[in-house]
C-alpha cells in the first residue's frame, strides 16, 4: 500500500543583508562642512584642477557602491528564484506490498529456445527434397513451414487428404540428418497398430532416398502407439519387469514381448484369457463381500425378470381377447415346451425348484415351470429359436411358437410376480453357471446400461463403462462417489457393485505373477497427480519422449493428456543433465490433426485439446500450421463434407482447397434412398471399371445385409493376391486414413440414445459446454456429423451414400443426412 506523500522544501529569510567591512560605505559630514566641500568643489571644476587622493577616494567609493547596488541587484533576484523552487514539491511514493511477496510460478512445458535452423540448412534441405523426391510429392509453401518450425510447440491443423504424414517423414529427416538429433531423442506416436506398421514403410522409404539404413528395430523403436510406450516405462520400476496388460492377455509373445503391445487397445472384446481373470475375481468377491453379493442378487432378478409392456398396447389389446383360450390350452404348452427343453438336456436346471404353481393373468389361471428361491423368482421357459417355428402340438391350430408369444404377451402386461421368461437353452446354461456356487462363470446374466445400445454380460458392461470413465482421466471409485441417480434406478446399484468390484479386480490382477495390469491404470501411474513415480524413471526412458511428434492428435483422451503434460513437466525439471553429451537437447512437441476428424467420443476422447492447443500444452512460443490443400479428392467432395460438419464446433479459418490431379473432374455426391441392390449394382459397375471400391457401413446387421448382394466379388477377391485387392467393406470408422476411387455408404449417422451416466462423468472431466446438462450427448451430436465427414472425404472420385428413411421417434433424432442440401452444386440428392 502506498504511503501519503510527503515534501522537501528550501528555507526562505526576510532580514536585510550584512556586508562585510571592505564594502561598507563610510558615515556623511557635518552640514557645515558638506557646503564648504560643495562650493570649493564648484570652483576647483571651473578651474580643471585635480586633486590624485580625492580621485583615487572617489574611484573607490563607486566601485563600493557599485559593488554594493550589484550585490543587492543580484540577492533580490536570486532571492525571488530560491523563493519560488522552494515551493515546488519532490513526491515521494512507496509503492511497495505490505505483505510477504512470493514470486510467480513458470507453468510453460518448456524452455524458451529455438530449433537451429539457420538460412543456409534450409536451402540445402529443399534443394535435396527437390532433386530426391518426385515432383507430386515436393512440400507446398504451408508443409515447409510445419518442417521447419522452430518453436517448443508446434500445432498442425491438416484436412482429409492434406499429405501430413509425407510432411511427417520430412520433419524427422530434417532432424535426424540435418541437425543430427539422436533416434533416441525423439518419438512418432500413432493411434493404431495399421497406422504404425504405414508410417514406418514410409519413413524406411523416405531415409533410404538419403542412402540411410533405418533397421527394423530402430523404426519400431522411433514410431510407436501410446499403448507401446507405457508399457516399457511401468516394466521398469521395481516388481513390475514382468508386468502383463491386462488388454492383451491371450495374445503375448513368446517371452512376454513389448510387441505385445500390437494388439489393438480399443477392441472391447472380451477374449477367454481375459474372462477368466474377470471371473475368477467376481468369484472371489461374491464370497468376500456380503454388499456385493446383495447388489448382485438384485441385479440379476432386474436383468432377467420379464420385461412389462404397457396394457393399452395393440399387441396386449390384441392377445388379451383370447385369455381364456390360452389359460385352457396352457398346461399342455408347458408339458411340450419342457419336453423340448428335456430333449435338449436343458431341463431340469440346477438351482431351479421343478414347481407348476399358478398366477392369475387377466381372469385365468397359468402355470409357471419353476421357482429359483435365491432370486425369490418365478421362472417360465421359452421357445429356443432353434426349434422348427412350424411345430405344432397334437390337434392344435396354431404352432407352439405362436401359442408361446401370446403367453409371453400376456405375462409381460397382467402378471404382477417376479418373473424371470428364459428365452432359450444358451440362457439357461448361463444362469445354471452363474447359480452353481462351485462355478467360476461369471454372474450369467446381461446388463443394459442406460444410454448402451445392447444389453452385455454384466462383467464386460463393467469393463466398458471402468474403461469409458478411466480414459476421461478419472478414477472409478471416485468418479462413482460423485454420481447420482433417481430412486429405483438399477443404474445405481450396477455403479455401486462396479466401485467395488473394480477395486477388487485391480488388486486382483497385480497378485497374479506375473502381475496384471490395465493400460488405463498405467497411464494413471505417471499421470499429473502422481509426479512423484515420473522421477522413479531413469533418463534413457524418458529422453526418447523429449521430441515428441504426435499424429491424430484430435483423438487424444484427457488421461492421455495428463500422461503427456506430466512427461514433459518431468523432462523440463531435469534440465541439461538429461541430454549432457548429445546433440538433441531441450524439448518439444509437434501435433498433427483435424478436428473434423474426431470421432472416438464413445471411449471418452475429445477435439478439445487439438483444438485448445496452446491453453493445454503452454510453451513460451508456438507456431500454428494450416494445411489447406487436399491432394486427395476434388472439390465437390471436399465442399460436400465441409457442409455436412459445418454446424459442428470448429477451429476457425478451415477450408480445404483440391489441388493437383485431385482438382479434376469434379462430380457431386450422389445421396438417395437406401437400395442394397441397387447400391451393389452401381459397387460392380466401379469395380469393373477398374476403380478400387470401399464399401462402409455403420452396424454389423447392414454388413451381413449387404455381402449377401456383393458375395460374387467378395469370393473373388479373397483369391487375390493383397496387393491386387481393390474392394474393401468397412465400418465408418475403421476407414479413416484410408481412401478409394469409389466409396459407397450404406446408412446414416445417428445419435440414437441418452445416456445419463456418460453425461455426468463428462462433465467431472470438465468436458462439454459449461452448463450443459448433457454434455456428453450433445458432444455426440456434433461427433455424428464428423463422422459423416470421414466417410465422404475417403472418396478420390465418387461418393454413393445410401440412406434409409427414418421413421417413428427416429424422425426426430439428430442425423447427418439432414445436412444435405440439394441445391447445392456439389450434391446430388435423389431422395423424394
Amino acid at each position: 500500500m502506498a504511503t501519503e506523500p510527503f515534501s522537501v522544501g528550501v528555507g526562505v529569510s526576510h532580514e536585510r543583508p550584512k556586508h562585510p567591512p571592505e564594502l561598507t560605505p563610510p558615515a556623511q559630514l557635518p552640514w557645515v562642512r558638506r557646503l564648504l566641500a560643495r562650493v570649493l568643489g564648484r570652483g576647483l571644476s571651473r578651474l580643471q584642477a585635480q586633486h590624485r587622493d580625492s580621485w583615487f577616494q572617489g574611484h573607490a567609493s563607486g566601485q563600493r557602491t557599485g559593488h554594493a547596488e550589484g550585490l543587492r541587484e543580484g540577492y533580490e533576484e536570486g532571492r525571488v528564484d530560491g523563493f519560488e523552487a522552494g515551493r515546488q514539491v519532490l513526491v515521494i511514493r512507496d509503492t511497495r506490498p505490505d505483505a510477504h511477496v512470493v514470486p510467480g510460478q513458470d507453468d510453460s512445458l518448456f524452455d524458451d529456445w529455438r530449433l537451429p535452423l539457420s538460412a543456409e540448412l534450409k536451402k540445402r534441405f529443399k534443394a535435396d527434397v527437390a532433386q530426391r523426391l518426385p515432383a507430386q510429392a515436393q512440400p507446398s509453401a504451408a508443409q515447409w513451414k510445419m518442417i521447419f518450425s522452430d518453436t517448443p510447440s508446434t500445432c498442425v491443423i491438416a484436412g482429409a487428404g492434406a499429405g501430413k504424414s509425407t510432411s511427417l517423414v520430412l520433419r524427422i529427416l530434417l532432424l535426424r540428418h540435418y541437425l543430427g538429433y539422436e533416434l533416441d531423442a525423439m518419438t512418432v506416436v500413432t493411434f493404431t497398430r495399421e497406422s504404425r506398421k504405414d508410417f514406418i514403410v514410409r519413413l524406411t522409404q523416405v531415409f533410404a532416398l538419403w542412402d540411410l539404413n533405418l533397421t527394423p528395430v530402430e523404426a519400431r523403436e522411433l514410431v510407436r502407439t501410446f499403448h507401446s510406450w507405457i508399457l516399457p516405462l511401468v516394466r521398469s520400476l521395481p516388481g513390475f519387469s514382468q508386468l502383463r496388460a491386462f488388454e492383451t492377455l491371450g495374445s503375448e509373445l513368446p517371452g512376454g514381448s513389448e510387441s505385445n503391445a500390437e494388439t489393438n487397445p480399443f477392441d472391447l472384446r472380451i477374449n477367454d484369457a481375459q474372462r477368466q481373470q474377470l471371473n475368477l475375481c467376481y468369484r472371489d468377491l461374491m464370497q468376500g463381500s456380503p454388499r456385493f453379493a446383495e447388489l448382485i442378487t438384485t441385479l440379476r432378478r432386474q436383468a432377467l425378470q420379464l420385461k412389462a409392456l404397457d396394457r393399452d398396447h395393440p399387441d396386449v389389446q390384441k392377445r388379451a381377447a383370447v385369455t381364456q383360450l390360452s389359460a385352457e390350452r396352457d398346461e399342455e404348452l408347458c408339458d411340450t415346451i419342457e419336453d423340448l427343453w428335456f430333449r435338449a438336456g436343458a431341463w431340469p436346471i440346477r438351482g431351479i425348484e421343478p414347481s407348476r404353481e399358478t398366477v392369475e393373468i387377466n381372469g385365468s389361471r397359468f402355470h409357471f415351470h419353476g421357482y429359483i428361491a435365491e432370486l425369490d423368482a418365478w421362472v417360465v421357459l421359452g421357445f429356443d429359436p432353434g426349434e422348427n417355428k412350424d411345430y405344432k402340438r397334437p390337434s392344435a391350430k396354431l404352432p407352439v411358437w405362436a401359442e408361446w408369444v401370446i403367453k409371453r404377451t400376456l405375462f409381460q402386461a397382467f402378471c404382477d410376480k417376479p418373473l424371470i421368461w428364459l428365452e432359450n437353452y444358451s440362457a439357461a446354461k448361463r444362469l445354471t453357471a452363474s447359480l452353481a456356487t462351485d462355478a467360476v462363470a461369471g454372474p450369467g446374466f446381461d446388463y443394459k446400461v442406460k444410454g448402451e445400445l445392447s444389453s452385455v454380460p454384466l462383467l464386460d458392461a463393467f469393463v466398458s463403462a471402468a474403461g469409458f470413465i478411466e480414459n476421461l482421466g478419472l478414477d472409478v471409485c471416485a468418479a462413482v462417489g460423485r454420481m447420482s441417480f433417481p430412486a429405483g434406478d438399477s443404474d445405481a446399484l450396477f455403479f455401486e457393485a462396479l466401485s467395488l468390484y473394480w477395486r477388487a479386480l485391480e488388486n486382483h490382477l497385480l497378485a497374479q505373477s506375473p502381475p496384471i495390469m490395465s493400460y488405463n491404470r498405467m497411464f494413471a501411474l505417471f499421470a499429473e497427480n502422481t509426479p512423484e513415480n515420473l522421477r522413479l524413471l531413469p533418463d534413457a526412458l524418458l529422453r526418447p519422449l523429449a521430441h515428441l511428434m504426435i499424429d491424430e492428435f484430435q483423438d487424444v483422451s484427457p488421461q492421455i493428456v495428463s500422461w503427456l503434460r506430466a512427461c514433459l513437466r518431468e523432462i523440463r525439471r531435469r534440465g541439461p543433465a538429461l541430454h549432457v553429451g548429445r546433440t538433441a537437447q531441450h524439448s518439444s512437441l509437434l501435433c498433427v490433426g483435424d478436428d473434423w476428424q474426431s470421432i472416438y467420443g464413445w471411449r471418452g476422447s475429445s477435439p478439445k485439446y487439438f483444438m485448445e492447443f496452446a491453453k493445454e500444452f503452454v510453451s513460451p512460443s508456438s507456431t500454428r500450421v494450416m494445411l489447406s490443400d487436399n491432394y486427395r479428392s476434388h472439390q465437390h467432395i471436399i465442399d460436400a463434407a465441409e457442409h455436412i460438419v459445418k454446424p459442428a464446433p470448429a477451429i476457425n479459418g478451415k477450408k480445404a482447397k483440391a489441388c493437383g490431379l485431385a482438382a479434376e473432374d469434379a462430380v457431386p455426391v450422389t445421396v438417395q434412398p437406401r437400395d442394397e441392390a441397387a447400391l451393389a449394382q452401381q459397387l460392380m459397375t466401379h469395380y469393373r471399371q477398374g476403380d478400387s471400391v470401399m464399401m462402409l457401413y455403420r452396424k454389423s446387421s447392414d454388413k451381413s445385409l449387404i455381402s449377401e448382394y456383393l458375395q460374387p466379388l467378395i469370393n473373388h477377391e479373397k483369391g487375390l493376391a493383397p496387393g491386387q485387392r481393390r474392394f474393401r467393406q468397412l465400418t465408418y470408422h475403421s476407414a479413416k486414413g484410408l481412401q478409394a476411387d469409389a466409396v459407397f455408404m450404406l446408412g446414416d449417422c445417428q445419435h440414437v440414445t441418452r445416456s445419463p451416466y456418460k453425461n455426468q462423468v463428462y462433465r467431472q472431466a470438465g468436458l462439454g459446454r459449461s452448463g450443459d446438462p448433457e454434455a456428453y450427448d450433445n458432444a455426440q451430436k456434433d461427433e455424428v456429423l464428423r463422422l459423416a465427414y470421414v466417410a465422404v472425404t475417403r472418396a478420390v472420385r465418387h461418393c454413393y451414400w445410401h440412406v434409409e428413411t427414418p421413421t417413428g421417434e427416429a424422425q426426430n433424432l439428430p442425423r447427418a443426412s439432414s445436412q444435405v442440401d440439394g441445391s447445392k452444386a456439389f450434391f446430388d440428392d435423389l431422395r423424394p
